[in-house]
């Protein structure tokens, strides 16, 4: 059972944005201070991508672990409207593929970063990996 009422948890759940999340920024800022540059949410492709490398013809998509249902522990399906939440993360999971699969067709090349692999113990080694996926 959910612990607030209707109009308590309406706010709470619209108060959640879908861009310039922390993750985001986290990731922008490294990319930054290391010497690319990118367009952020290039309404002109598919999905409208977080982080666009136009040299580099790269698309880093930073995908929230619950939103992206990534199947780590930060992506619990909720107790309450449990058919309700399975549906719409698997539609955004849908959706996000048919973004990749047109982006390829695009030829860019497409990289998830998960919210999970942005702790500070794992940041070096997921931004070298990052790196490494760019350059190739």
């Amino acid at each position: 059972m959910d612990t607030f009422n209707k109009i308590k948890r309406s706010s709470i759940m619209s108060s959640i944005r879908d861009r310039n999340t922390q993750p985001e920024k986290k990731i922008r800022s490294i990319l930054f201070l290391k010497g690319y540059r990118f367009k952020i949410h290039d309404k002109k492709l598919p999905g409208k991508p977080d982080i666009v490398l136009p040299k580099h013809k790269t698309i880093i998509n930073v995908n929230g672990c619950f939103w992206h249902y990534h199947g780590c522990s930060r992506s619990n399906v909720p107790k309450t409207k449990t058919k309700y939440w399975l549906e719409k993360l698997e539609n955004n999971k849908s959706r996000d593929s048919q973004n990749k699969r047109k982006l390829r067709k695009l030829g860019w090349k497409v990289i998830d970063v998960w919210e999970c692999t942005l702790k500070r113990r794992n940041i070096d080694k997921t931004f070298d990996k990052l790196q490494r996926m760019i350059a190739c």
